[in-house]
């Protein structure tokens, strides 16, 4: 076997320990909920109407995130969809995403 090619598994950076976390030096410098924030705001902009009036706020608490989107009047019934089956999808999608980062959503539709 050629030594040049072996890998020390000491110098990779992205390991993953016994409990399924990454071995990154960075983790303390991550924005808690950063992915379930970045799903939710990619599938409310690519459904509404009008993108540019999207507002996504969220409020953060121990170990859970709520976003309360807001949207155009025209575009309520674009993001909640028939019997509420679209925003439904989104909470599905945007509580995986927060499973990944270890934190549970909660996503709302501003109806003001």
């Amino acid at each position: 076997m050629n030594d040049d090619l072996a890998v020390d598994s000491a110098e990779d950076v992205n390991t993953i320990d016994e409990m399924g976390n990454h071995d990154d030096d960075d983790a303390g410098n991550r924005i808690s909920g950063g992915t379930p924030l970045a799903v939710v705001t990619y599938l409310v902009n690519s459904i509404a109407g009008e993108p540019d009036s999207v507002v996504i706020n969220t409020e953060e608490r121990s170990g859970s995130i709520r976003f309360r989107i807001h949207v155009a009047p025209d575009d309520m019934g674009r993001i909640i969809g028939r019997r509420g089956r679209v925003v439904q999808a989104i909470r599905t999608v945007v509580a995986a995403a927060g499973a990944r980062d270890g934190v549970q959503t909660n996503v709302d539709i501003a109806d003001d």
